[in-house]
């Protein structure tokens, strides 16, 4: 298991060990030796994101610019596509984090809406446009490969259909929480459409094995060995390891920004602020 991919997991434990215990009964609440638990308060969850920041995007450019050398200059050129091909080291790895953020997303949002947790639902506002983003940029890249390869910039295809669909669930997502002024009431709201929207995921993912579509298929199969070069992969796996720090960075700034925002009335964002002018 790679360095990285044990932090990104012990970030996401943490923010769910303060999601539950937010709201959990004193009875059942751990020890004090139990440290991890002290980051269930927004006031010490808030310094804690303040640190990992700059390591996570230290990790996002150093990733970023070795996956875009791997990509660009050491995987071979593809023998039918040529060096079209290589848009797959910003296209794929986009479409992976559109899909899996998504369902960080959705699932913030439903511990917030089922325990009334604020960091679950903070921590869903937060994703919201990171996801959007990286939906455009796998539609946008998509419309560059798809140019040479199929002679047309947008096809009505199932999965670039589905894909689109998604972009409109996290902008419907961050609209409808814009559009209610009572953060609560706003998070319930959003976390109704987060959960219907799930659907949607899986309908992407398998729309290649369950209509005929001009996609091709998925890039990687757990169930037979990769058919594309081992470099083409590691630029690939890279770069998505790139954008998952980045995805953490920007979702921990924002989640800070929220944060400061709900709990300006506070003495320690007072306190705060004061200390920062």
């Amino acid at each position: 298991m790679s360095p990285h991919r044990v932090t990104a997991e012990t970030f996401f434990w943490i923010i769910t060990t303060v999601s539950i215990s937010n709201n959990a009964p004193s009875s059942l609440r751990p020890s004090n030796g139990f440290h991890w638990f002290k980051y269930a308060s927004p006031q010490t969850f808030f310094p804690l994101a303040g640190k990992l920041i700059p390591w996570f995007v230290s990790i996002a450019v150093v990733l970023s610019v070795v996956g875009l050398y791997v990509g660009f200059f050491v995987a071979p050129t593809d023998h039918q596509q040529g060096d079209a091909y290589r848009i797959i080291f910003l296209h794929v790895p986009a479409a992976w984090m559109s899909m899996f953020i998504y369902l960080v997303m959705a699932f913030w949002a439903g511990i917030g809406l089922a325990f009334n947790t604020r960091m679950s639902s903070m921590m869903a506002s937060a994703l919201a446009p990171t996801g959007a983003i990286f939906t455009f940029l796998a539609l946008w890249t998509g419309a560059l490969w798809g140019k040479p390869t199929w002679g047309a910039w947008w096809v009505w295809d199932a999965r670039l259909t589905s894909e689109l669909i998604l972009l409109f669930l996290y902008v419907g997502f961050m609209a409808l929480q814009a559009s209610i002024d009572e953060p609560r009431r706003a998070d319930k709201a959003g976390a109704v459409l987060a959960l219907v929207g799930v659907v949607n995921v899986p309908v992407i993912y398998f729309s290649v094995q369950w209509w005929n579509t001009l996609h091709q298929g998925s890039s990687i199969n757990l169930r037979s060995a990769p058919s594309m070069a081992m470099t083409m992969l590691l630029g690939m796996l890279i770069m998505a390891l790139a954008f998952w720090a980045y995805t953490i960075a920007v979702s921990l700034t924002r989640a800070r920004c929220i944060l400061l925002e709900r709990e300006r009335h506070t003495d320690w964002v007072k306190h705060y602020m004061e200390s920062n002018k």
